[in-house]
């Protein structure tokens, strides 16, 4: 069975950084394109940074250089550092596989930025 842990989310100003931790379980980690979802009150979830197995890495417009994500097959996690958060950065963010989810999402981990 699939599980999704996501933590390090938290209230921030403006500007300051945070770093997302998600622990993947269930699953052959290595084998898989992993990501990071955002998604806001009313809104879609939205796939925001992805890491392949190659680890090569994909991010969308509005993080693009202030998001990194990254993996480690080690101990079965995904990251992501989170630098000069701005309000519109808020919302719930989950990991998952880019495009099929990995059965039934986590909790998420909530990332409030106040301008």
């Amino acid at each position: 069975q699939v599980q999704l842990v996501e933590s390090g989310g938290a209230l921030v100003q403006a500007g300051e950084s945070l770093t997302l931790s998600c622990q993947m379980s269930g699953i052959n980690f290595a084998n898989y394109a992993v990501a990071w979802h955002r998604q806001t009150p009313g809104k879609t979830r939205d796939l925001v940074a992805t890491v392949f197995m190659s680890e090569a890495q994909n991010y969308a417009d509005s993080i693009k250089g202030r998001f990194t994500i990254a993996r480690d097959n080690a101990n079965n996690m995904v990251y992501l550092q989170m630098n000069s958060l701005k309000p519109e950065d808020t919302g719930t963010y989950y990991c998952n596989n880019p495009r099929t989810p990995f059965g039934s999402w986590g909790q998420g981990t909530q990332v409030t930025v106040s301008s």
